[in-house]
């Protein structure tokens, strides 16, 4: 039966070139206005030092990307595991090739599963001479159909659920975003479904120059693969143009219809200057830190040389006072339950924010989850978990028109550092898939990710899980307000289907999956 599925997949290979896959680094901006305007401001602060500002609002996180884009006059480095398509996705992809016809070099790097089935589509925009496509971590037979495609990572499943989780974008080697954002609607409350609360980071200076290195070391590895590869011919510059038209078209169509979103997204945030951002940076020591692509392609466990987490870990070690982690997907483990514990009885505070069962958009996580909630408490972790629908408008983003559910990453350590990035703290992200973040040492910027936090934990956007105890033995209870009165569940909120999904995930122990 095996041997019969990989017939099929060799059958259902559709590449037919081998296309060159030279190596490439990020390029000098000396000359950019950007690079030049970012010396003069960081030539005022203490050497080293790199500026943030904390983008926490999701039209200020779409125009900051949009911003910068523009910008660029040397070189754009795109790196995302998802994009959607969509009004947010549309407009940064016009800008994207606009930036190209000014001659500006665009690298975009894909994780495989956001190509899966749309080759051809992406690859359309390679057919500009300025922008270069590639995806990480390819599936190389089967992609024809969903069929095959989906027997080929079945198949190859050890390699396949290893995934490029990176998000990152870089203008001239001297600006940058990472952060939880994917590309798509749903990630910049243009969704009139779901709205994914995130935080994303902008970073200015060396910070981003540590960046280009992380993201050259992805675009050169062997496991970074042109799209062109996959297709049985190059889109043609014909085909580009085409292209561009019906983008064109579908931009003036959304801005005819005054659409609250489009002026939203690309009216409104004309109103700020990137320059005004700027000069308002917040200007702090800092390290970019990431997974080392190898970490994919590892036997077995990664070395932990390899890990992201790693590097990560002697600021986890040294707090000694309160550590605060917001994870859209929290799965501690049995190792991280010890380190609490090791925390807890050295007097440190800790809180942790999640999504509730009724809120996360992987219920099966949350069955990786909930097995560790009793003991979390009895160790004194306070737990909040991320409502479906919140009552209340928040900095923290979770107030859009469409329901909410978590999907930042951040960790504040003393309100003294604070990490943001691409890491969720589950075995997934810390095993298996890849991560980037920026590691900043500012009481400043962590305090004002403690205040989002705060927002993001009052009891009208989230439940509180407690322990209590009743007829001799322990049970959880859920505490909100709605409408500015306390309630109490004592049944876990969310749907059959979801605890359904929840208990599998349990039962079948796929934690260090998840």
């Amino acid at each position: 039966m095996r041997l019969l599925l990989l017939t099929v997949l060799l059958l259902a290979g559709c590449a037919t070139q081998v296309v060159p896959r030279p190596t490439s680094y990020a390029l000098p901006a000396h000359d950019s206005p950007l690079a030049s305007r970012l010396r003069e401001l960081a030539a005022e602060r203490s050497p080293g030092h790199s500026g943030f500002r904390l983008l926490s609002a999701s039209n200020e996180a779409f125009a900051a990307r949009m911003k910068m884009i523009r910008a660029a006059q040397v070189s754009l480095d795109v790196q995302y595991y998802i994009v959607h398509d969509g009004l947010t996705t549309r407009a940064l992809v016009n800008e994207l090739l606009e930036a190209a016809d000014r001659s500006v070099r665009v690298r975009v790097l894909l994780d495989d599963l956001t190509s899966d089935g749309s080759d051809y589509q992406i690859a359309t925009l390679a057919a500009h001479p300025n922008v270069l496509i590639r995806v990480f971590n390819p599936l190389h037979l089967g992609r024809s159909n969903i069929l095959t495609r989906s027997l080929g990572r079945l198949l190859n499943l050890s390699q396949q659920h290893r995934r490029m989780h990176n998000k990152l974008i870089l203008a001239d080697g001297s600006l940058a975003i990472v952060g939880g954002r994917n590309l798509g609607d749903e990630y910049f409350d243009a969704d009139q479904t779901l709205n994914f609360t995130d935080i994303d980071l902008l970073g200015a200076g060396p910070v981003a120059a540590q960046l280009a290195i992380s993201f050259d070391q992805y675009w050169n590895h062997s496991l970074s693969v042109p799209i062109q590869q996959f297709l049985r011919r190059p889109p043609s510059v014909d085909e580009l143009a085409e292209a561009r038209r019906q983008l064109d078209d579908y931009l003036e169509t959304e801005r005819a219809r005054g659409d609250p979103r489009y002026r939203k997204l690309l009216v409104e945030q004309r109103q700020t200057t990137l320059d005004q951002w700027l000069r308002e940076l917040t200007w702090a020591p800092s390290e970019a830190l990431w997974d080392h692509p190898d970490k994919i392609s590892a036997e077995g466990m990664p070395d932990p040389s390899l890990l992201l987490t790693s590097q990560l870990q002697p600021t986890l070690d040294n707090v000694r006072q309160e550590l605060t982690l917001v994870s859209a997907y929290f799965v501690p483990t049995d190792e991280g339950v010890d380190y609490f514990a090791r925390l807890a009885e050295a007097d440190v505070d800790i809180q942790v924010l999640t999504n509730s069962l009724e809120a996360t958009d992987v219920p099966a996580v949350h069955g990786g989850y909930a097995p560790y909630r009793h003991e979390l408490l009895r160790l004194g972790v306070r737990l909040f978990e991320l409502r479906r629908q919140p009552d209340q408008e928040a900095r923290f983003s979770l107030s859009g028109d469409s329901e909410s559910s978590l999907h930042s990453k951040a960790a504040i350590f003393d309100r003294q550092s604070v990490f943001l990035g691409s890491l969720n703290f589950d075995p997934r992200s810390v095993l298996w898939n890849t991560e980037v973040g920026i590691l900043v040492h500012s009481p400043e910027l962590a305090s004002e990710a403690h205040q989002l936090t705060l927002e993001g934990t009052a009891p009208a956007i989230s439940y509180e899980v407690r322990l209590i105890e009743t007829d001799g033995r322990e049970r959880l209870i859920w505490i909100a307000e709605d409408h500015g009165r306390r309630v109490v569940l004592h049944k876990e909120p969310g749907g059959l289907w979801r605890r359904l999904n929840a208990w599998i995930a349990d039962v079948i122990g796929l934690e260090r999956m998840l």
